[in-house]
């Protein structure tokens, strides 16, 4: 669906985007993650078509997106960081605008309009004022503004900032139901837990640099660390970490005395026989468990410099 190519965009001496490629895979949902000034609000505007790289090219389904701006905009949906709304326009006014505004006839709009707010869960603001939303429900109409044209990809810069714990879910849940449309989605986003829940490959940027890039799973073995084992015992920890050394050989146990974390790379087995051996030697284990780091965790290690 899209292949970015060597793109590279600079201002003056800075350069923000630095001999950039990636893929997307069609259907995905794929997270754009890095820290401010990484590079990710100018990439993104470049595959909206609103800056020209230096160098370096990109293709949306096929459309070269310097060579063809105006097709590239019918195949994609941008929603930018920051955006303006006209706030003494109504809800529904605002999508049919923005329908005129693509060449929709006057016939379709209405119902476009209609099947979208239904989507994002705005009919019943229909002829409400866009000053009067809430600041999730303005994220979502912008969000229904996006795709007003049916884009195959939507492009989304920092979808979930500002929103309180509940707009956040209800953005992310409506997200997956567009990817079961058929929609394949970017999300920009310092949210790193929940783009984990819903994203099924990562791209981490830095300093304009791709420094990782794969499914979630592959990212995280890249990681040297990234899987322990985290073990609690109601007494005689000690005696647990001497088992997990010297009949074991797991070293670098890390934490409090009677509940610690010791990387692991076994399997069930191995797994099977440390419990058997720390029980059978009466030591009382509160919890075992396997821990592996999650996309924050990653994103703090990679963004070090961990990752090669």
């Amino acid at each position: 669906m899209l292949v970015v190519e060597e793109l590279t965009k600079r201002y003056g001496k800075l350069t923000a985007v630095d001999n950039l490629s990636f893929i997307v895979e069609e259907g995905s949902i794929f997270g754009f993650v890095g820290p401010n000034g990484a590079g990710k609000t100018t990439t993104m505007r470049i595959l909206a078509t609103l800056l020209a790289p230096n160098s370096g090219r990109a293709w949306i389904a096929g459309e070269e997106v310097t060579d063809n701006p105006r097709r590239v905009r019918q195949l994609m949906g941008y929603m930018p960081d920051f955006f303006g709304v006209y706030d003494d326009l109504k809800v529904g006014e605002y999508l049919d605008f923005y329908g005129a505004s693509y060449g929709i006839p006057a016939a379709q709009r209405r119902r476009i309009a209609d099947d979208l707010l239904e989507l994002v869960d705005l009919a019943h603001k229909r002829e409400a004022y866009v000053d009067s939303l809430s600041r999730g429900m303005k994220q979502r109409l912008c969000l229904a503004r996006s795709l007003v044209h049916d884009p195959l990809l939507l492009l989304l810069d920092e979808p979930a900032s500002g929103l309180d714990p509940r707009a956040r879910f209800e953005m992310r849940e409506l997200l997956k139901e567009l990817q079961h449309m058929g929609k394949t989605i970017i999300i920009s986003s310092h949210i790193l837990p929940e783009l984990a829940e819903m994203c099924t490959h990562v791209g981490i940027i830095e300093a304009g640099q791709l420094v990782a890039n794969g499914t979630i799973d592959e990212i995280t073995h890249l990681v040297q660390s990234g899987m322990a084992l985290e073990i609690k015992v109601l007494e005689r920890g000690q005696e647990a970490r001497d088992i997990l050394e010297n009949h074991f050989g797991l070293t670098g146990i890390d934490g409090s005395e009677n509940h610690f974390q010791v990387p692991f790379g076994g399997d069930e087995e191995d797994l099977s026989r440390i419990l058997t051996a720390l029980v059978g030697s009466g030591i009382p284990v509160v919890s075992f468990a396997e821990s592996t780091n999650n996309l924050e965790d990653i994103f703090m290690q990679v963004t070090r410099g961990v990752v090669q």
